[in-house]
């Protein structure tokens, strides 16, 4: 049993790779959230690090709502090392009302498939999203968040809306890493 605990904290560590002592902030998700307006493509514009992102360029999510009222989720990236593509399946499912911004997503390909949060701290639908995640680990935890446009190069006012949700959360914007969304193919 400590052997199946030992292996669900590392890859938990594993999946958000930014530490801080202590317990995960109680941030505030967006409220009314509406999840068909939420759903189709995003590119990612700026990210805390994670491994199972290293080296990505050209990443993007795209949502869309399953028949079981899940929602598929499907990341796609580009190696910058090696130029392969990659993408990965996940499911996501709301943890309260439906109007709440609270998600779990699971990528079942994963060799240790696990339930990781999914919230949506702002979006305007249109243009921006800024989603959190952090998962308590003991007497530290782990966070990761991701700023995503409905754009590949967004217009710095959109970045801006972005930076305020961050900067009202008490984020730390020292860890964001700017993807590469440059050369990219049109498929992505």
């Amino acid at each position: 049993m400590l052997r199946i605990f030992v292996i669900v904290i590392i890859a938990n560590a594993a999946m958000a790779q930014v530490p801080f002592l202590g317990t995960c902030p109680n941030l505030e998700a967006a409220q009314n959230f509406e999840l068909d307006k939420y759903l189709g493509k995003w590119y990612e514009v700026e990210r805390y690090f994670a491994w199972f992102e290293f080296s990505g360029k050209c990443v993007t999510a795209n949502y869309s709502l399953n028949e079981n009222d899940t929602v598929k989720i499907v990341n796609k990236q580009i190696s910058s090392l090696t130029g392969v593509a990659t993408s990965i399946e996940g499911i996501g499912r709301l943890i309260g009302r439906s109007d709440d911004s609270k998600l779990t997503v699971t990528f079942p390909s994963l060799p240790l498939p696990f339930d990781a949060p999914y919230w949506v701290l702002d979006t305007d639908y249109e243009s921006y999203t800024v989603v959190w995640s952090c998962t308590n680990l003991g007497v530290f935890n782990v966070r990761n968040v991701w700023i995503l446009t409905r754009e590949p190069k967004p217009p710095v006012a959109v970045l801006e809306k972005a930076y305020q949700i961050i900067d009202k959360n008490n984020i730390s914007r020292a860890y964001f890493i700017r993807t590469d969304q440059k050369n990219c193919p049109g498929s992505y």
